[in-house]
């Protein structure tokens, strides 16, 4: 990942805080650090479909991310200083997580649409759609998945091997 040259030209990254059967993201968001890279986040709203990606001052400032009913770590509702993303430059690259993918760039996610619905506003801002990276592993790769008008494809898949 961290050599992916799309990786390497992106100044502000969107990256998910994995769950623990998802890929590990915790070594990337560090690097996004290390190499001066701006880096956010998800905040999914829930009974909803809306989701806005939020500034992170530093690695360390997931530790003071309150966790939701999911189990997922996030900014409160009532965090209001983070900036969000398409209110300023928007974003370079999205790193996204999903649950099945095929070769064709559909993603299956966790079936509410919060990043299918992100990267429609994302079209709608100034900077256009961002690139989009699934972090998947090997075996969640399929041979198709279902998919609906509303799903955007994805860019690229990452995976061990491919």
């Amino acid at each position: 990942v961290i050599d992916h040259p799309k990786y390497q030209e992106s100044k502000r990254i969107a990256i998910f805080l994995s769950m623990p059967d998802e890929v590990q993201t915790e070594e990337i968001i560090k690097d996004i650090f290390k190499q001066g890279k701006e880096c956010f986040i998800p905040r999914y709203k829930p009974q909803s479909n809306h989701m806005d990606m939020l500034k992170l001052s530093s690695a360390e400032d997931i530790s003071s991310l309150a966790l939701t009913s999911w189990n997922i770590l996030q900014p409160s509702d009532d965090d209001t200083a983070r900036e969000e993303a398409l209110a300023g430059g928007g974003l370079d690259l999205i790193f996204m997580p999903g649950l099945g993918f095929d070769k064709k760039g559909n993603r299956l996610g966790r079936g509410k649409g919060y990043y299918d619905t992100y990267l429609e506003r994302c079209m709608k801002h100034p900077r256009g759609k961002p690139y989009t990276i699934a972090l998947a592993f090997r075996e969640q790769i399929c041979e198709s998945v279902p998919v609906t008008e509303n799903d955007v494809p994805i860019d690229e898949i990452l995976y061990e091997d491919c």
